[in-house]
């Protein structure tokens, strides 16, 4: 059972960086049996329809930054701090390559062409960012660090566009730097200390 569960770790593993790369549409059953080294017929075993293995793989994408979020909302001693740990988070992948992109944005950019059962979970990975943003900046403002232009949940989605399209900036220039120059300034208008 334990080699079974790390086959398909692996095989979410490689489809997240294919997809990362390239897209739900831009990687095969074939992709991941030439990187892992096994059968297309082992993959199907797992995930008998790619639809599935991106479904497995947008629940653990999901699992993993709720359990994140969920460790800053305990660690953190401030909303501001919560905020800071978020950006920086995504600061260092960017930098380091080792997660450059969100799977759940790739996989949005092309929600019309994703199976439902796909985009449905794509859709819930946002409405959870959105909802602890929301939660982090309403906090901030309660406790007098943050002053918002806009209702929380409005500036929650406007700093997770400005966060994904950091990202895509980023990729697009090959500058990893360009994601902070980007989000700094928007973090930085909405602390009360920099008006």
């Amino acid at each position: 059972m334990k080699s079974m569960a790390s086959t398909s770790d692996k095989i979410l593993d490689i489809a997240q960086s294919l997809i990362v790369a390239g897209g739900y549409n831009g990687f095969s059953y074939a992709d991941i049996s030439a990187a892992i080294g096994i059968r297309k017929a082992s993959i199907h075993h797992h995930f008998p329809t790619k639809a599935e293995l991106v479904s497995m793989l947008v629940d653990r994408y999901r699992k993993q930054a709720e359990a994140g979020l969920q460790s800053l909302r305990e660690q953190a001693a401030s909303p501001a701090d919560q905020l800071q740990f978020y950006i920086n988070y995504w600061q260092s992948c960017v930098e380091n390559a080792s997660q450059p992109f969100c799977v759940c944005a790739m996989l949005a950019s092309e929600m019309q062409m994703l199976p439902e059962e796909v985009a449905s979970r794509v859709r819930a990975h946002f409405q959870n960012l959105a909802g602890w943003l929301t939660a982090v900046l309403q906090a901030g403002v309660e406790q007098e660090l943050f002053r918002l232009d806009r209702r929380p949940e409005e500036q929650a989605q406007m700093l997770m566009a400005s966060v994904h399209g950091a990202m895509l900036s980023a990729r697009a220039f090959g500058d990893p730097g360009l994601f902070i120059a980007i989000v700094a300034p928007e973090v930085a208008r909405l602390r009360t200390a920099d008006r």
